[in-house]
């Protein structure tokens, strides 16, 4: 019987850093990324009326492709379309071949969170990724960390851009927890 390495390889997540081109206070990885990815797109969908499990698969799987890939150094979006374009086709073929890794049921079983036809979905997931990224700017901020500045603004105006319900509620009742302390955050005895 062959050994399958598709769930072997995805505990690789765990050693690819994010931010690699950022001081960081503290080190990120793609594993925390991706749970916090699936907590956030889990909240939207419900805010969007969307299917919560769907948005939930689609995060959990959003980077994997990133463990054959790499991440980039240098945002996707300063690159020109034809780029852009070359970098999705890259990850597409990572994906295939990480689902090549899986026996044939589950590998058809999971291809959808790979590739995601619901545009809804995807956005949802796109935006919960966003979430993040703008999470991470916000936490090194409150460290002290001035480098992260101009990436949050980025962040707040990409998530503004996607024109989303969800994300602006999100932005307003959930973001500003973020600056709390640990006992600001606490909740009360009952």
């Amino acid at each position: 019987m062959r050994p399958y390495s598709f769930y072997a390889m995805l505990s690789r997540m765990k050693y690819i850093g994010r931010w690699g081109l950022m001081r960081n206070s503290r080190q990120e990885n793609l594993s925390e990324h991706t749970l916090e990815v699936a907590y956030f797109a889990h909240a939207l969908a419900v805010l969007e009326g969307a299917d919560p499990a769907r948005a939930v698969l689609c995060a959990l799987y959003h980077d994997c492709p990133e463990i054959l890939t790499g991440d980039l150094p240098t945002p996707v979006k300063y690159f020109d379309a034809d780029i852009r374009q070359s970098y999705k086709r890259v990850e597409a073929e990572a994906a295939r071949r990480l689902l090549a890794t899986l026996p044939g049921d589950l590998a058809q079983a999971l291809a959808p969170s790979f590739f995601e036809a619901d545009p809804l979905v995807a956005r949802i997931v796109k935006a919960a990724d966003k979430l993040s990224a703008l999470v991470k700017c916000v936490e090194e901020l409150k460290m002290g960390n001035d480098d992260f500045s101009r990436a949050k603004q980025a962040q707040l105006e990409a998530l503004h851009a996607l024109k989303m319900p969800s994300v602006e509620r999100f932005l307003q009742e959930f973001l500003p927890a973020y600056e709390l302390t640990l006992d600001e955050l606490n909740p009360p005895r009952l």
